[in-house]
């Protein structure tokens, strides 16, 4: 995403703008928009050269943008949608784990979509909706219908249903969260490449019928629609009508495959206690009484630290443990409720678990979260438990060893780690912590955090406030604050940790299969441009590949016979690394090519077609 510019709004294009969201989105009240472009606040404007506008408080968070910069074409962020939730009406997912395909770049298909009892509700085609994923109020992407709903109905909810324009994590996200301070997620059940509900929400909680739609929608998807009519009856016709200006763009067959993964992964889920659908039916009609859900608790607790926790991976926030391990230990259809337990809350649940020796779990006070360091692998509770295989760990196993061997080892593993620098090298020497090594954002963060502990920072009249004594005082702020302006003197406790990263040297760390580098700076994504050459020729440049471990000259001989076409390798100047060019307009194909075939990332590719008008 290249900028063309950025400016302020005027007062008469401020009131434009609002009359066009207004208009856009009916339903929305006026709070909501004032909430969202507030009145007297600066509102500015993003112009890229893609042609698409971005819109926010100055400073803030985008909340709208412009996918044509006409004004015809508007739609909220992920961010406006975390604050108003209600802007637009939403498709729920089947399950946490189809957010996955959706966060990674997929269009949402009909197979992943959990239709409520009552139907499908009406809709027209091109009309902008959301996404949620059951349980979790914020939604996690936004785009327009492909069809109405009377011929969704028609083609037997099959097919595409929205075209994604924005998702959480893609490029629109992850350039604003870089560059506004205070970013955040809206609850723990956001993740990094997957989105489950929120272990503190109770949205869904009043009742059963949230999950028990995507139950029923998914028996019936097992008895009326199967894989091969799935793949058949998406239309390709309109792939191009509306592109995707935050995130490469993928051809159908790519859709193709998401749907039938899709469809797939939740049919094994259904299989997975080996139950019949008549005991699935019994359990959605009776709900389980707290001794049940106490039960099954311990039953996924104990499920999870034999088959997906591990030793290395601790220690492990609570919010992580509940998200990653113990939810998708579930039986399918059942829903676990954290508040329909005796314990209430996730936290008092784990600290009596480690009461009674089988986990080790202390409470961070400045995250205000359970923690597990340790398990106990010779508990009698853990020692008894047998395991159930499951069926997607069966799946894995029976797949050819040498396929799946070939991806792992091409799958990218990239993870932000930071360094002490001069600014806050006394900080680390109060509290004999070593410089020299690399930290990660949370173990940076409890550092400086020890810092206020041991010198007795916290305010005593606001224990959400930290004094600033001298030390802190230069470490955070010496030099970021011009000429004649005054220091601060204290600081809220969330914005300590932020700010403390923000003056440390930020590294990365970049791994794939047995080979790892560790850099000095931020990640550059991969660039791709294709560009027109000789009249009606074209040529696409891909750069930056060494970044992910990937070698110019042997990706230049591999893309000349996948694409059939010749290639060849420059080094680019201030030995910047190299540059392939690929002759023909083949920037998405390429693009599809290092996400499916390297295992990079969507976020880490920017793409740029300098032959499109």
């Amino acid at each position: 995403m290249e900028l063309k510019s950025h400016q302020r709004l005027s007062g008469a294009d401020r009131k434009k703008l609002k009359r066009t969201v207004k208009e856009r989105f009916p339903s929305a009240s006026d709070p909501d928009i004032d909430s969202l472009l507030p009145p007297k606040v600066e509102i500015t404007v993003a112009k890229f050269q893609n042609r698409v506008h971005v819109y926010g408080v100055e400073g803030g968070f985008p909340t709208f943008f412009d996918t044509d910069g006409r004004g015809t074409e508007i739609y909220p962020t992920v961010y406006a949608l975390w604050k108003v939730p209600n802007l637009l009406p939403c498709f729920s997912l089947k399950g946490g784990e189809v957010s996955r395909y959706v966060i990674g770049g997929a269009d949402l298909m009909f197979p992943g979509i959990s239709i409520p009892p009552e139907g499908l509700p009406s809709f027209s085609a091109g009309q902008p909706w959301a996404v949620k994923v059951p349980g979790n109020p914020a939604p996690i992407a936004v785009g327009s219908t492909t069809m109405s709903s009377t011929e969704a109905l028609k083609a037997g909810l099959r097919g595409k249903a929205l075209k994604i324009t924005h998702y959480y994590r893609d490029l629109l996200w992850q350039v604003f969260w870089e560059s506004v301070e205070g970013h955040y997620v809206p609850n723990a059940g956001f993740l990094e490449d997957v989105v489950f509900e929120d272990p503190a929400s109770s949205s869904c909680q009043a009742s059963d019928s949230c999950d028990d739609d995507a139950a029923n929608s998914s028996h019936n998807e097992e008895e009326g629609i199967d894989d091969k009519e799935v793949g058949d009856s998406v239309d390709t016709s309109d792939d191009q009508s509306v592109p995707k200006h935050f995130s490469v763009n993928q051809t159908d067959a790519v859709n193709d495959t998401a749907e039938q993964e899709i469809t797939s992964s939740v049919a094994d889920l259904k299989v997975t206690d080996n139950a019949s659908a008549g005991e699935s039916n019994v359990e959605d009609q009776h709900p389980l009484s707290t001794e049940d859900v106490d039960l099954l608790l311990d039953k996924c607790l104990l499920q999870a630290l034999h088959t997906t926790v591990k030793d290395k991976d601790l220690p492990m926030p609570g919010s992580t443990l509940w998200s990653n391990h113990i939810l998708p230990c579930r039986p399918s259809g059942i829903t676990l409720d954290i508040k329909k337990s005796s314990h209430k809350k996730l936290s008092k649940w784990l600290l009596a678990k480690s009461s009674a020796g089988l986990i080790t779990v202390k409470e961070d006070k400045y995250k205000k979260e359970a923690v597990v360091f340790s398990v106990s692998r010779t508990h009698p509770d853990y020692s008894s438990f047998k395991p159930e295989k499951r069926h997607v760990e069966k799946s894995v196993q029976t797949t050819e060893p040498s396929p799946c061997e070939s991806r792992s080892n091409k799958m990218l593993e990239v993870a932000e780690i930071y360094k002490s620098s001069v600014h806050v090298n006394p900080i680390f020497a109060a509290v004999g912590a070593d410089t020299g090594k690399l930290y990660s954002a949370s173990d940076a963060t409890a550092i400086v955090h020890k810092y206020v502990d041991d010198q007795n920072l916290v305010k005593p009249t606001n224990k959400s406030i930290v004094v600033l004594d001298a030390i802190l005082c230069d470490a955070l702020f010496k030099g970021a604050i011009k000429k004649g302006l005054t220091y601060p003197t204290e600081i809220h406790k969330k914005d300590l940790g932020s700010t403390f990263i923000n003056r440390m040297q930020a590294h990365h760390i970049v791994t794939r299969g047995n080979e790892s580098v560790v850099r000095k700076g931020g990640l550059k994504t991969i660039q791709i441009v294709t560009e027109r050459r000789q009249g009606s020729k074209k040529v696409t440049k891909l750069s930056g590949m060494e970044t992910f471990l990937m070698d110019a000259v042997a990706l230049a001989s591999e893309l000349q016979k996948k694409f059939a076409c010749s290639t060849s390798v420059a080094e680019l100047p201030g030995k910047k690394g190299h540059e392939v060019l690929v002759q023909g307009g083949v920037i998405d194909d390429l693009a599809k090519h290092l996400i499916e075939h390297y295992g990079i990332p969507k976020r880490y590719i920017e793409v740029l077609d300098k032959t499109r008008k």
